[in-house]
């Protein structure tokens, strides 16, 4: 379990991990299948222009790109661009589709040159707010065009309000043969995640969606058109529901038509391609180093010319436009890939699927696609997201909620830089400053980076700190030199938004993650809407708030002679060295119980950590037990099992350096760096006291023990004094003699 070695590039890399990598890809292709067709039937496109397009962005972007391990294909994100495309570029000469096509290729050159001239780093100026508002809104307006599909009403309206509300009044035009197949899709999709018996996770939920789907086909008989009767009510079936994919691949081959491009309404489709293809892809980039268990950084200039490339492949070949995808991208690292090889893998299995599956596919009804695009939809736009955004303070919802207006009454270009408007409006009023000194205070603020006599460097953040200073700032934090000692001074910023604090915060992570120390510091004289670490700052005085959790626990601390903080100020990084949050980082901690008197050290504490990235992330609080021993153990993971998990172990797919540990209890899956040491570290009693807890996850890093029963809530307060017992229960059976000494280690 050595973490620290980071996987070789190029070919080394590919014969060094490429077990790890292909079945990383098989899981992610398995994925990539349907939504790309989905996505395609969204777009009103043919559906393989959805696969063509995961295939290029696969085999083709992998030899050109600067990421490690993304994903690259179509993005559902771009479905209302396409639409809209297909409405303003027909001109009644069935070229339309070959038009948009077009389109494509020159975005896609266009995004080579950005790449190019460098201009990857003003992703930063678009505030991720408002960047989740455009894709909740894309998000609504999926639900609109799907919705009917899924139902089998056959109302089509291009107006998304309309449309949802149409739901309502065409309840009497529902298909129930076809709705059933809709509705059983949307509770597989919704349920998938929270059935524990490992055989349903064999497949991910979107294929579990196409083969349950098939048999309803045969049952009500969709080969020939025909009608149903149910309560004295006739609907009609036939081949028109089902999915229309050529039995030969190259029959699905379209060329661009380059002939509107003197036209209005191809630059406009061009610009908006453009912009939400590069933006989304390069916000999706960032998130994904956030997630990669060895920390690696993407070249985003060098990624943006990959997709870019891809993309004119894409379009020349009648395939949608390519991006880095999120999703997939974390279904790639959550199943352990190592390289940028496990996207070439997925393109590999993608075009070999399309070959082999393609009688299957096309029994697969557009139905239960519109379900699956409807879940997409949901998960972009559901009230969990909106939550997470009002946990964020109260003024991203105003961004947030703003730009989905705006979108949804315009188009997406005018609902990003409507979104961006609203939040520097809200700034500016904020701020409480004349409009001459507020521009002043953006554009010249007196930012300084200074290198101290401790050869230490401190930068001064002045002024207005929001989206539109993050380049600048992002320019003085490269200039500080990897592995010395760092501070981030805010004490005289008069504003610091959610942005800024996402990326020093960023910057932190990475810069520890590199050898060196870095703190953030003079946010004690600011106040916020909320105790979320990145809510936006407002110099002012300082005001805490206290939950009525925090005086249970604290109260609890006193009555123990405990230590209680609800605010510690301690490094976070250091969860990393535990391979559970190699890939979900801890954006906080708080509410800190601690034993002083203590020999060995432990505590437990909340965390919040992000499970997934960027628009897939989900935000999760849970209660931790650590323990810090002052000699060495050796590195292992002791998780609950299930029948399943014990038998089935895929050859060569090793999340790290792991080998299953056999002696122990069954009730356990136990993984070990070193089978030896681990045996002689469980004495008798460690392990019967192990074996017969009710502990989910213990995992040892070579000299902490991290401890935790669920890792997707807090505990409540009447479990501490079960989870601090089992602390202290477990800290006297691991005994110095009985511990493997650092010399034996070595």
């Amino acid at each position: 379990m050595n973490n620290q070695i980071i996987p070789k590039k190029g070919l080394p890399g590919l014969l060094e991990n490429w077990q790890s990598d292909m079945i990383a890809a098989l899981s992610v292709s398995l994925v990539a299948l349907p939504l790309g067709l989905g996505i395609a039937l969204a777009s009103g496109v043919p559906p393989m222009a959805g696969i063509l397009s995961a295939i290029v962005g696969g085999i083709v972007t992998t030899f050109f790109r600067g990421s490690h391990v993304a994903i690259n294909g179509p993005t559902a994100g771009l479905v209302t661009v396409i639409l809209n495309a297909l409405i303003v570029l027909n001109d009644g000469s069935g070229q339309t589709l070959n038009y948009v096509l077009a389109a494509v290729v020159i975005a896609g050159f266009l995004q080579v040159l950005f790449g190019f001239f460098r201009l990857g780093q003003y992703a930063d100026v678009f505030h991720s707010s408002v960047i989740r508002g455009i894709l909740a809104a894309i998000g609504i307006i999926i639900i609109a065009h799907q919705i009917h599909v899924a139902l089998g009403t056959g109302y089509k309206s291009e107006e998304v309000i309309e449309s949802l509300l149409s739901v309502f009044t065409h309840i009497d035009r529902i298909n129930p043969f076809v709705a059933v197949i809709a509705i059983i899709s949307l509770l597989l999709l919704v349920f998938h995640g929270r059935i524990s018996y490992k055989l349903f996770h064999m497949l991910p939920a979107p294929m579990w969606v196409l083969f349950i789907s098939i048999p309803f086909v045969y049952a009500f008989n969709f080969f020939e058109p025909h009608s149903l009767y149910l309560f004295g009510n006739q609907y009609y079936v036939g081949p028109e529901l089902l999915l229309d994919i050529p039995d030969n691949l190259l029959d699905s081959i379209m060329f661009p038509n380059f002939s509107k491009i003197d036209t209005w309404p191809f630059w406009a489709t061009v610009f908006s391609i453009t912009v939400i293809a590069s933006i989304e892809s390069l916000a999706s980039s960032k998130a994904i180093d956030k997630i990669d268990p060895y920390r690696r950084k993407t070249r985003l200039n060098k990624d943006l010319m990959a997709v870019g490339l891809s993309t004119m492949v894409s379009g020349f070949i009648g395939g949608l436009p390519v991006i880095t995808v999120i999703l997939r991208s974390t279904v790639n690292v959550h199943n352990y890939a190592k390289t940028k090889w496990s996207n070439f893998y997925h393109g590999i299995f993608l075009l070999v699927f399309i070959f082999l599956l393609a009688p299957v596919i096309q029994l697969v009804p557009l139905c239960a696609l519109a379900a699956l695009l409807v879940f997409t939809g949901f998960k972009l736009a559901s009230p969990r997201v909106f939550r997470q955004i009002y946990d964020q303070g109260i003024e991203q919802p105003l961004f947030f909620v703003g730009t989905l207006v705006i979108t949804l009454y315009t188009d997406l270009l005018i609902g990003i830089f409507g979104g961006l408007a609203l939040a520097l409006s809200v700034h500016f009023l904020l701020s409480r400053l004349t409009p001459s000194q507020f521009v002043k205070m953006l554009f010249n603020s007196g930012t300084e980076l200074y290198m101290k006599k401790d050869d230490s460097f401190e930068l001064k953040v002045r002024g207005i700190a929001n989206f539109l200073s993050a380049i600048r700032i992002d320019k003085f934090l490269a200039d500080i030199p990897k592995g010395g000692s760092a501070i981030v001074d805010l004490s005289d910023a008069r504003l610091v938004d959610f942005s800024i604090l996402e990326n020093l915060y960023e910057f932190q992570r990475n810069y520890s993650a590199g050898g060196g120390k870095m703190s953030i510091i003079g946010l004690d004289k600011h106040i916020s809407s909320s105790n979320h670490k990145l809510a936006l700052k407002i110099m002012n005085s300082p005001q805490e708030r206290v939950s009525k959790r925090q005086l249970s626990l604290e109260k609890m601390a006193q009555e123990f002679e405990w230590q209680f903080s609800h605010n510690p100020e301690e490094n976070i990084d250091y969860f990393q060295t535990f391979y559970f949050f190699k890939s979900r980082p801890i954006e906080y901690k708080f509410n800190l119980i601690s034993d002083p008197k203590s020999k060995i050290y432990w505590e437990i504490a909340d965390v919040t950590f992000d499970e997934g990235a960027f628009i897939s992330s989900e935000e999760y609080d849970t209660t931790l037990g650590l323990i810090r021993l002052p000699f060495k153990i050796p590195k292992f993971t002791i998780e609950k099992s299930d029948l399943l998990s014990k038998y089935i172990e895929l050859p060569g797919h090793k999340d790290i350096d792991y080998v299953i540990y056999h002696e122990f209890s069954d009730k356990f899956i136990v993984k070990v760096e070193d089978e030896s040491k681990m045996t002689a570290f469980l004495n008798g009693k460690l392990k019967e006291f192990i074996g017969s807890s009710d502990i989910n996850h213990l995992e040892s890093n070579g000299e902490a023990i991290l401890i935790f029963n669920d890792s997707m809530r807090l505990a409540r307060i009447r479990e501490y004094s079960k989870i601090i017992h089992f602390i202290q229960e477990l800290i006297a059976h691991i005994k110095p003699q009985e511990a493997i000494t650092s010399k034996n280690i070595s």
